[in-house]
């Protein structure tokens, strides 16, 4: 059971040292979690002498006012019968104190360290350890006395912050209060039941203290109070005595100080049936009992929230990615770590893992081919234009055989037209690699955490996309140009031959070619037209795919790249302009996570031990 205590106190070293004191944050907090017994009472409630007593040495700085302007975690830790009593500060970690008043020196120094000279408060506690065949295994949190008034020196709101200190640690279900109340004062207004009653009304977690009971006027003494019957609480309340202020300035031995305590009880008539359950000795063996009892009954619940917090903990790091390397080539790596994830994720996008490169299919099945439909190559091949172009391709000698000149000005006039549906084929595909550079970005998490780079990312990418569209016009136009300077010979081969030149040369130039005659030209233009469209249905996708879809997928990155590896380390650090907000974020989680597993391990080690 002993291990207990000692877990729980190295628990609560832990989460001072990683920044977790149990305040208000946007952290998990394992301080909250754990049992703890805190000590409360105003000024002059001799809250400091009952330490004292328990501990069985003089060792708490004194003065007038506030006096305690931190918390104090008290870990007792029993030695060995005869070994040398010493102290250690959670500060100063390899340094024993074997001269107490030393330890008085330290506590108020370490104060000062903290909050300055202006006798102000704060919640940061200080640890200390005290090893002694006197004490009892036992941890106690005493908390800056209770008062109403502000001395020099102090703000006037010190009495609303320390009862707000007061209030955030005993208002916590695992905190166990020891209430301080000096005998010689009327119960009804002590300052510790007073905020006890208020965060423990029905008193399951307070154990009432009630000290100077030598010192109340002749004729009156505490039995009411003792017995529970002024104050009820469910655990019974304890009686001390303490040394006098005339021991404290004889330097009275604590040892001599507990012997004439228990004589009191045991001499006293009105206290003589109570003796065995008095005294400072038995405060300390009850409350490290208490104190074992509640800490086996919550390991289980503390198990099951510190494995809880870690999962919590470390999605959050993961999400929140990797800090930023120091060095360039660290930097570098980085820089080029978060491009290929963004790399990777465009192209999954374009292979089908992700949704959006389905559309580049769409522009080519349903785009294309309807706006190669939408050609109105009936009114390009209308008769007025079929004999415009055929006559004039005549010139002044008809043709003998077949009109070849004008056949190839109206195929190439209808042809030319094609390019318009071509170029918008490939912006179309430009502009949805664009909108998948923009969600690939958007999905990279780790480029969320770097604005710049974001930035200088999404200037790259679309600088190749369109580097790559222009290439892409080139090509897919080189298409449809091609078409146009060299004709299928064999789709005319096979046309019925026709040796009548048609019109009658007696007549005008413009009545050289009778309807029929022009219509059966218009007719085969159009049939050619139509073959070629059919084949630009298919070879234009090609092209488009070649050097825009396939080219992304390869090279969206390689000038990036290049200029990468010329940068500096100060210019790749520009790159990587993390929000300070989120690496303090990554900072405070990952010391969390840290004390989460610390504890993990801490009580894993004593359930096996078990």
């Amino acid at each position: 059971m002993e291990n207990l205590i000692q877990l729980v106190n190295r628990l609560q070293r832990a989460c001072t040292a990683l920044g977790d004191h149990g305040e208000e944050s946007a952290l998990p907090t394992l301080w909250d979690a754990l049992p703890s017994i805190a000590v409360v009472g105003g000024q002059s409630s001799g809250k400091s002498s009952v330490l004292e007593s328990i501990v069985g040495k003089d060792f708490l700085p004194r003065g007038s006012g506030i006096v305690t302007r931190r918390p104090l975690v008290l870990q007792l830790h029993r030695i060995e019968e005869g070994s040398r009593e010493y102290a250690e500060f959670g500060h100063l970690p390899r340094k024993r104190f074997t001269d107490f008043a030393a330890v008085r020196k330290e506590i108020a120094d370490e104060t000062d360290r903290e909050t300055g000279r202006s006798k102000q408060i704060s919640s940061v506690p200080i640890y200390l350890s005290i090893y002694s065949p006197n004490v009892v295994n036992l941890t106690l949190i005493d908390l800056p006395g209770l008062t109403k008034v502000a001395v020099e020196g102090q703000s006037d709101s010190i009495v609303a912050d320390i009862e707000s200190m007061v209030r955030a640690y005993i208002e916590k279900p695992n905190c166990i209060i020891l209430a301080v109340s000096p005998a010689n004062q009327d119960l009804a207004t002590s300052d510790a039941i007073k905020i006890s009653r208020e965060v423990d009304p029905k008193g399951e977690r307070t154990f009432g203290v009630l000290t100077k009971i030598d010192l109340m006027d002749k004729g009156t003494d505490a039995v009411d109070i003792l017995e529970g019957r002024a104050y009820k609480l469910q655990f019974p309340w304890i009686g001390v005595v303490n040394r006098s202020q005339a021991d404290i300035n004889k330097n009275v031995d604590m040892i001599a100080a507990r012997r004439r305590e228990k004589e009191y009880f045991s001499s006293t008539p009105e206290y003589r049936h109570l003796a065995s359950r008095m005294g400072s000795e038995h405060l300390g063996r009850v409350m490290s009992k208490h104190l074992e009892t509640v800490i086996k009954s919550r390991i289980p619940g503390l198990q099951s929230l510190i494995n809880k917090t870690i999962i919590e903990l470390e999605n959050e790091l993961s999400r929140l990615g990797k800090p930023i390397a120091t060095d360039a080539g660290g930097k570098l790596y980085m820089v080029m770590e978060v491009c290929r994830t963004f790399d990777g994720i465009f192209k999954e996008h374009l292979d089908g893992v992700r949704p959006g490169g389905d559309k580049i299919y769409n522009v080519f099945d349903n785009q294309l081919p309807a706006a190669l439909k939408r050609l109105q190559f009936d009114k390009q091949l209308s008769m007025d234009n079929v004999r415009k172009l055929i006559t004039e391709a005549d010139g002044y000698q008809p043709h003998l055989i077949a009109p070849e000149q004008g056949y190839r000005r109206l195929i190439e006039s209808s042809l030319i037209s094609i390019k318009g549906p071509a170029e918008a084929a490939v912006d179309a595909v430009h502009a949805i690699l664009k909108d998948l550079v923009h969600k690939s970005i958007s999905e990279t998490t780790e480029l969320k955490q770097y604005p710049s780079l974001r930035v200088e990312v999404n200037g790259a990418a679309v600088e190749s996309l369109e580097r790559m569209r222009d290439e892409s016009k080139k090509a897919t136009l080189q298409l449809v140009e091609m078409e146009c300077s060299y004709l299928t010979v064999d789709f005319f081969r096979k046309l019925p031959q026709d040796i009548e030149k048609g019109g009658n040369p007696t007549h005008s130039i413009f009545d050289r070619y009778n309807e029929s005659y022009l219509r059966r030209i218009g007719s085969n233009v159009l049939s050619y037209v139509n073959m070629v469209c059919a084949s630009l249905r298919n070879s234009i996708p090609k092209s488009v795919v070649y050097c825009q879809v396939r080219e992304a997928k390869r090279s969206l990155l390689d000038h990036f790249f290049t200029e990468l590896g010329k940068k500096e380390g100060k210019q790749l650090g520009t790159l990587l302009d993390e929000d300070p907000a989120i690496m303090q974020r990554r900072v405070s989680i990952a010391k969390r996570l840290e004390l989460y597993r610390s504890a993990q391990a801490e009580i894993d080690s004593v359930a096996w031990a078990k």
